[in-house]
Parts: C-alpha cells; structure tokens; sequence
C-alpha cells in the first residue's frame, strides 16, 4: 500500500481570525483620562495655563529707583513682608530695600543684619527673579554701607559674599552677571584691606569657579592698595597667593593672579631705578625658583 506524503496527511483548515473583545471604558474613567491626552471637557471651566515666574517681575536699575514719601512709616513693615510667603511681595520688599539703601540709610541700619540675612535666604533660592533681585539689593547695599557690612558681629556679610560667589560661578547667565556686579561694588564700596582678609579665605576653595570669582575679586582689591595697605596685609602673602594662582585651571584664576603680579610690581618698584633687579630678588627670597621665575616672567612680558 502506497504511502501518503506527510504534508497531506493532515489537512490543515486556514483560521479564523480572532475578534478583538471590545472594551468599554465608564464614563467616569474616560473623564479622567481627558487631562492626559490634552482634551478639554466642555463642560468644566479650562485650567490656568502656567505663565513664567519672572513675567511678573520688573529689574529695575538703581538710577530709576525713588525715595519715600513716607520712609517712617513705610519702614514699620518692611521686614514682613521680606518675610512674607509671597514671593512676589518679597521681591517687592527687595526693591523697597534697595529704596531704603540709597535714600534713607540710616532707616535701614538698625534691621540691616536682619535684612542681610533675608537677602542670603533669597538668593539661594531656586526662583531666578527672587535671587536676581536680591543680588540686585545687595548691590545697592554694598554703595550704602561699605565697610559698615563687615562690623557686624553676626555672620550675616561672610554667608552674603558666599552665595555672591556661588551664584557669579553658576551657569545661568543673567544671575551670574548680576553677581558679578555685586561683587564689584561690594570692592569698590569697601576698603580694600578688611575686605582683603575676607576674600582669602576662598582662594584655597575646592570649587574651582568659586576660587577664580574670588580670584577675581583679590586682584582687583590689591589693586586699589597701596604699597604700606600691601605690607600690613603682608607682601609675601600677597605673592603666595598670587604664585599659588598662577597654577590653577581656570584662565580667569591665572589672569587675576597676573593682575596681582603687576600690582604688587608697581608698588614695590615704583621709587626703584632697578625695577627688575628688585623684583626678582623679592621673588626668588619668598617663593621656590620655579615659582620665582614665572613671577619674574609675568610681569616682564
């Protein structure tokens, strides 16, 4: 008996298609499903679309800014509302602040320790126009109060310069700027040898932005010194620092220690025949030779 090829020997039968089983969704779980495909239900009123945080807000220069009509009174509640919840209205207070700081000083110096510290709360604060104008304040309060600032037994100005420095080694470009603005009026405001003190503290920092901010700021306070403002901060500090930065990573480091160099140069030479001679014999009796050389270098070239 003859056999049967096996792909006969089962005929297979083409199947069906499966229907798809229809699923009903409720009413009600439609509902909840709208928001998330972006459909709006007809019969509920639209949601508030979010606006920008800063749309509310205008920066507004020192130059634009008026004295009080009323600053007695107006000063009562001025530390509420730096302290308010609202920070549209903290950021109000700010410009009131800044008001107070170049019309009515003397209004604003018994709270100032207090003020200071909303100011330092408010730049660390992750909304960009809350810190922008509160950077913006502490500008105007460095042109007022000065060295006044560093009287102060609380730790108010140290944690001030620290967010300043912060915020100007940041990415974000409209706050680092205004930073930096505010640490160059806060040099220009100051004397330069109490200052001095506090800004070396962070040429050692380990942020490499921060120390080259505060870099930054060094070079351009040792420039306003004098040669006996250098000698009673220390002449060989002065250039430790200046050698130390010199090495560092970031060019804006190496170009504030440049700064430093020149300073120091022209003080220490200015009623010397032999400018090179001497700075090469101060550079090499404090620094290691190779240091001493690329001190002698820098200035020369």
């Amino acid at each position: 008996m003859a056999l049967r090829p096996l792909d006969n020997a089962l005929p297979v039968t083409p199947e069906r298609p499966k229907k798809q089983a229809k699923i009903v969704i409720p009413a009600h779980k439609e509902k909840q499903q709208l928001p998330e495909v972006g459909v709006n239900d007809e019969n509920k009123a639209p949601l508030p679309q979010p606006s920008s945080a800063d749309a509310s807000i205008d920066y507004i220069s020192s130059e634009n800014l008026k004295a009080f009509q009323d600053p007695d009174v107006k000063i009562q509640g001025l530390v509420g509302g730096l302290e308010s919840k609202d920070w549209v209205k903290v950021c109000e207070s700010l410009n009131d602040v800044r008001r107070f700081a170049l019309y009515h000083s003397g209004l604003l110096l018994p709270i100032l320790d207090k003020v200071v510290s909303v100011m330092v709360k408010a730049i660390k604060n992750p909304r960009s126009a809350l810190c922008k104008t509160s950077i913006m304040a502490a500008s105007d309060i460095f042109k007022a109060f000065g060295e006044k600032l560093l009287d102060s037994t609380s730790d108010a100005f140290n944690q001030l310069l620290l967010q300043l420095l912060l915020k100007a080694s940041q990415d974000k470009k409209f706050v680092c700027e205004e930073a930096e603005r505010a640490l160059l009026a806060m040099v220009e405001a100051m004397a330069p040898l109490p200052l001095l003190h506090k800004l070396g503290l962070y040429v050692g920092h380990t942020n490499l932005r921060v120390r080259a901010k505060a870099a930054i700021s060094i070079s351009n306070c040792v420039s306003r010194m004098d040669l006996k403002s250098m000698e009673e901060f220390g002449l060989v500090a002065l250039i430790k620092i200046a050698s130390n930065l010199l090495n560092d990573k970031l060019p804006e480091a190496r170009e504030a220690a440049r700064g430093i160099a020149i300073s120091l140069f022209r003080a220490i030479t200015e009623n010397e025949e032999e400018k090179q001679e001497v700075w090469q014999s101060f550079c090499q009796s404090n620094l290691p030779a190779i240091h001493a050389q690329a001190m002698v270098k820098l200035v020369s070239s």
